[in-house]
């Protein structure tokens, strides 16, 4: 009589060959993982600073308090922003959760500049590859100028 199951040796070689695989493949999706979330937070500060030009634009000057102008996108400012007294700061998780400091904005009326800055050594691998993204460092680091004396009516 013939049995048609599996030996146990077998069973061993499939289950170390999937605790195998499984060792690699788990790693590289926290990786993608994180990767996303960069992507989604470089998209919500460039969004940011388009939509603030956009205000300045439209409105010749900020408002009087930052507070007023977190609601021009829909990017959920309420978590991932904290407004002050002309700045802005956009916060990630660092590895454990917690949130930290990555990016500053701030506005100065007067003259209708906004600068963007990196927060310095942040902890969290997100907020490390905002600041290390070259779409980061070329386009959106540094003063951007929504307001000029060159048009009159």
């Amino acid at each position: 009589m013939k049995r048609s199951g599996f030996t146990m040796i077998e069973l061993i070689f499939v289950i170390v060959i999937l605790g195998i695989l499984a060792s690699v493949a788990i790693p590289k999706l926290a990786a993608t993982r994180d990767d996303a979330k960069v992507s989604k937070a470089l998209s919500e500060v460039s969004t940011l600073v388009s939509e603030l030009g956009s205000y300045y634009t439209g409105r010749g000057q900020f408002s009087a308090t930052v507070s007023d102008m977190s609601n021009v996108s829909d990017v959920n400012y309420t978590t991932a922003f904290n407004t002050g007294a002309g700045t802005m700061t956009y916060y990630t998780p660092d590895n454990t959760g917690v949130k930290e400091a990555c990016v500053t904005l701030a506005v100065k009326n007067a003259d209708g500049n906004l600068t963007v800055a990196s927060v310095a050594n942040p902890t969290g691998n997100i907020c490390k590859g905002i600041q290390a993204a070259a779409s980061y460092t070329k386009d959106l680091v540094g003063t951007k100028s929504f307001g000029g004396s060159r048009v009159s009516f």
